[in-house]
């Protein structure tokens, strides 16, 4: 399904005119990516400033203390139509002399939260017992729903009460590696992806060829500086192969970590009076997947649903053992996990090459992307090193 016709309205917040949003957009004619400003011209057109000379990352701006302001205050040159750069990002007859958009953070860590929800807590349940047999999900859930229930949601993780709950299971033989992060005292943290190989919106986000059950991931990420503190946030799709998570957590770099897996945008926006940490404990992020075949399937992952308060998850993610001397971006995870069957009875969700996905709310817009095998997707050449060198040939460094 093609990418094209994307415009800047479509993927923009509710009250873009309002947000500080910070993005990253690749420039032909300097050979790299510039940090830029999302702002409205006189005419209401909402351009593309260049605020790179400010700020040579984005992780440099979520260092500066009061990020949306210093953003606010920054001063650059207008790259063009945000609209124009928007159209020209989807591969697919993209013109490569022209400026396109990508992911909105750079030198940070890509962590991610898992097992946050109580939903997808048990669908992890149900892809360790499968041991990633997609046919076997089904009656394996059943059975996972009768020991354990369907609401956990107001199981307090590491309380008396969870403590409590792993002894019954435990005697039962149904206790879990999942429900030990679930439930447990301590949060799962991983490892998402490499700083600076996550996509964009309008962007093909890839699958591993050989993966037969796999799923979109709906999230919101938060951007987090080396001092700890949450400066803002994005939206995420940590696309997920349940298969090989099914048959090994020891396989979870394989099926979380591989070329284009990791989508963020469209842009980051920044914690100012219009945007805050309860924005995001309130918002409600929401799932679109079509398909050439005519598939369409919708979901919802409401924060306020969370296990663990995003506060929570971003002090299990660094503190006294953990350093990121050049922040950090954290997905929260997410309550979606597709169950609905696509291709007979009982055979649950899987993608299809080309599927459309969008990942929305109305505090960060709608970040959209295509599926395709991570091989079929655009390499991911420009790591730290070519960074460094392209800003100091800038004059940026």
């Amino acid at each position: 399904m093609a990418l094209s016709g994307l415009t800047a309205r479509e993927i923009l917040p509710d009250d873009a005119g309002r947000g500080a949003l910070v993005g990253r957009v690749w420039c032909p004619d300097v050979g790299g990516p510039s940090v830029v400003a999302i702002r409205a011209a006189s005419d209401g057109d909402l351009r593309a400033i260049d605020v790179t000379a400010r700020f040579a990352t984005v992780s440099d701006l979520c260092e500066t203390p009061d990020a949306a302001a210093a953003l606010r205050a920054a001063e650059g040159a207008d790259l063009g139509s945000l609209d124009a750069i928007v159209a020209n990002t989807p591969p697919d007859g993209r013109d490569p002399g022209r400026p396109w958009l990508l992911a909105p953070v750079d030198l940070q860590a890509l962590k991610a939260a898992g097992v946050t929800f109580a939903t997808s807590m048990l669908e992890r349940v149900i892809e360790e017992r499968a041991r990633g047999d997609l046919a076997a999900a089904a009656a394996i859930r059943a059975e996972v729903e009768r020991l354990v229930g369907r609401d956990l949601r107001r199981l307090k993780p590491g309380s008396a009460e969870a403590m409590a709950l792993k002894d019954v299971l435990v005697a039962q033989g149904a206790w879990s590696q999942y429900l030990e992060v679930g439930i447990g005292p301590d949060a799962e943290i991983f490892t998402k992806a490499q700083p600076l190989s996550a996509v964009g919106c309008g962007a093909d986000a890839g699958l591993h060829p050989d993966s037969h059950w796999n799923n979109p991931e709906p999230e919101v990420a938060l951007a987090v500086s080396s001092k700890q503190a949450i400066v803002g946030a994005t939206l995420a799709n940590d696309v997920n192969l349940r298969d090989f998570e099914g048959r090994s957590a020891l396989l979870l770099g394989k099926a979380k970590d591989n070329n284009a897996s990791c989508a963020l945008g469209p842009f980051l926006r920044l914690f100012d009076e219009t945007f805050s940490l309860d924005d995001i404990r309130r918002t409600t992020v929401t799932l679109e997947v079509t398909g050439t075949d005519g598939f369409r399937m919708e979901g919802t992952s409401p924060l306020a649903e969370i296990s663990r308060d995003p506060d929570e998850l971003v002090g299990a993610l660094m503190g006294r053992t953990h350093d990121y001397p050049d922040g950090a971006i954290l997905l929260l995870g997410t309550m979606f996990a597709p169950i609905q069957d696509r291709h007979g009875p009982g055979l649950g969700f899987t993608h299809v090459e080309n599927d459309r996905v969008v990942v929305a709310s109305p505090e960060l817009g709608r970040l959209v992307n295509r599926m395709r095998p991570c091989d079929a997707c655009e390499p991911w050449t420009f790591g730290a090193r070519a960074l460094m060198r392209n800003l100091a040939a800038r004059g940026l460094l």
